[in-house]
């Protein structure tokens, strides 16, 4: 079956129950009303969703949430609850025919137009573009906001950890309990995957999007014991002669070993850890991979966690690992690695020396940074609160604005110049250069044909007209495809796997210097976020001349 096929054939994971044509502002009802009692039910519109900044002072964004998007067109629908709910809100003037209207609108008229979920995208660009009648693509807005934003700012934040954690190192998103609420934390461990970490710690996102569930244990199963009385069992079967082991026995006598290895004495390890260890081990004896630092990484957790292993060792188990979750993750992840090769080379067991070590403790990209400098040990991060919070920059900023009605453009126009709207109806496709690299995002009319690799087009500055440059693209990549049309999808969105890889691919096609993390060079034309032709540049100031107001001096 090919790529396509499999695609169209694919069940989504159902969405959110709270996704609803009620998921909006009531100021969206009220318009609603508004253009109905116009008499602008046949009126004819075009929206484009975008965003006027990168966030986390970087120079890229990554769009994400399209396939929650098609979700909620395919169930738009006001539910008898939801029309009774509205006429019991909405002022006792609206017409009981408004309510009927409601009661039968859906999405079979509207048009979406979207850039492909897990591309690299830049301000001003439209991510989507939503055409149909203007009552129901007003009714869309804030809830298509609400499922992009935080989508596209989670997948931006994720895909800036896997960058600077680089390719051989793991990450987990443990961020659920400090996410905001459960829906957040649910999106976040969806989005964070996306953008590149490689499992959650959040079962039901296992569960709906197929992502790989990681997790231990927690300080509190280390405190639980006190002593080695506390174990209830000791024996577990060899993995291969099914003969009975005591874990027990065997890990005190690995911890005497080990210690004359570390230079650390039995007697100032903990002996409740000892006990907590060696019954997780008994519970996951393939799975071993435990905390270390409930009392002293350096004089108790390492010397415990080591005599479990080589105590499985003996069973035919190999343990995983360690966490690290408090102190001097740097200096402790070199201190573990040192021991585990110092046990590796002194029981003649290469594999110890490879063990995984993890760490977590509130960590954010300046940390893995800094980690990096200070030459590091650590395997994988497990990351949590700076993540899903996106506490570096708590929203993205993506607007709705209404750019074309009946076939006519509309235009915003703000002293703000950042804030005035690029009109009508337009296509953007991204211009690579010779080097292979992207070099700028073009927006051209709709009725303008597109760009051909090797043509010289002239690009210019939405606003300022002494700024334009020629470009030769070594390659033309339109960006919109059609995804929602005539009351379906129209094309089916990749699945999650596909959109990370998408993620990776796409973040490729920028020079490097753009996704530093220090002081990025702008993919910026001219210090303008995006170009535009040359017709719609006359285009746009035609309008703004036609729209804007002439003053008087007296």
């Amino acid at each position: 079956m090919s790529s396509e096929e499999s695609n169209s054939n694919r069940q989504m994971a159902r969405q959110n129950g709270i996704v609803q044509p009620l998921l909006t502002d009531l100021y969206q009802i009220t318009m609603a009303y508004a253009y109905w009692k116009s008499g602008k039910v046949n009126d004819v519109a075009v929206f484009d969703l975008f965003f006027r900044t990168n966030p986390f002072q970087g120079e890229f964004t990554i769009f994400a949430g399209l396939e929650e998007c098609l979700k909620f067109l395919e169930n738009f629908h006001y539910s008898d609850s939801d029309i009774l709910y509205l006429q019991q809100t909405l002022p006792d003037n609206i017409e009981p025919e408004f309510f009927a209207y409601l009661k039968d609108l859906t999405c079979k008229d509207i048009r979406v137009s979207a850039i492909e979920e897990g591309s690299v995208v830049f301000p001003r660009v439209p991510l989507l573009r939503v055409e149909g009648p203007l009552i129901v693509a007003q009714l869309l807005e804030t809830t298509l906001l609400t499922l992009v934003n935080f989508a596209s700012l989670m997948a931006t934040n994720a895909a800036r950890y896997r960058m600077v954690a680089g390719k051989n190192v793991s990450l987990l998103e443990f961020g659920l309990r400090r996410a905001q609420g459960p829906d957040g934390g649910l999106s976040a461990s969806k989005y964070a995957y996306i953008g590149g970490f490689d499992g959650t710690s959040n079962v039901l996102a296992g569960k709906m999007f197929n992502i790989p569930v990681k997790g231990t244990h927690a300080h509190s199963f280390v405190t639980s014991f006190s002593t080695l009385e506390d174990i209830n069992s000791v024996i577990i079967r060899h993995a291969e002669t099914q003969e009975p082991c005591n874990l027990l026995e065997l890990a005190i006598e690995w911890r005497k070993r080990v210690s004359a290895i570390i230079d650390i004495s039995p007697e100032e390890a903990s002996d409740g850890e000892l006990a907590a260890l060696i019954s997780y081990a008994l519970a996951f004896p393939s799975g071993f991979l435990a905390l270390v630092d409930t009392y002293d990484v350096k004089r108790s957790g390492l010397l415990n966690f080591c005599a479990v292993a080589l105590a499985l060792h003996d069973c035919g188990y190999r343990a995983v690992g360690i966490r690290i979750d408090s102190g001097d993750l740097a200096y402790l992840s070199v201190l573990a690695r040192e021991t585990f090769e110092s046990i590796a080379g002194a029981f003649k067991l290469p594999w110890f020396s490879k063990l995984t070590i993890v760490a977590s403790n509130d960590i954010n990209e300046e940390t893995i940074l800094s980690l990096n400098e200070q030459g590091h040990k650590i395997d994988c991060f497990g990351i949590g609160t700076h993540l899903v919070t996106c506490q570096r920059q708590p929203a993205l900023g993506c607007v709705y604005k209404l750019t074309e009605i009946n076939g006519q453009p509309r235009i915003k126009l703000s002293q703000d110049v950042g804030k005035v709207t690029i009109p009508g109806h337009k296509e953007a496709y991204r211009l690579f250069g010779a080097d292979g690299h992207a070099l700028i995002d073009l927006l051209q009319r709709s009725s303008e044909p597109a760009p051909e690799v090797g043509q010289k087009v002239l690009c210019r500055h939405p606003f300022q007209e002494s700024k334009r440059a020629y470009v030769i693209p070594s390659k033309v990549e339109h960006l919109y495809k059609v995804y929602w049309k005539d009351g379906r999808i129209h094309t089916m969105p990749k699945p999650l796997h596909e959109v990370r890889e998408r993620v990776q691919s796409s973040l490729r096609t920028l020079r490097q210097d753009i996704k530093r993390n220090l002081n990025p060079t702008p993919y910026k034309f001219l210090k303008f976020q995006v170009a535009v032709s040359d017709d719609l540049y006359n285009f746009i100031h035609d309008l703004w001349l036609q729209n804007a107001p002439i003053g008087e001096l007296s």
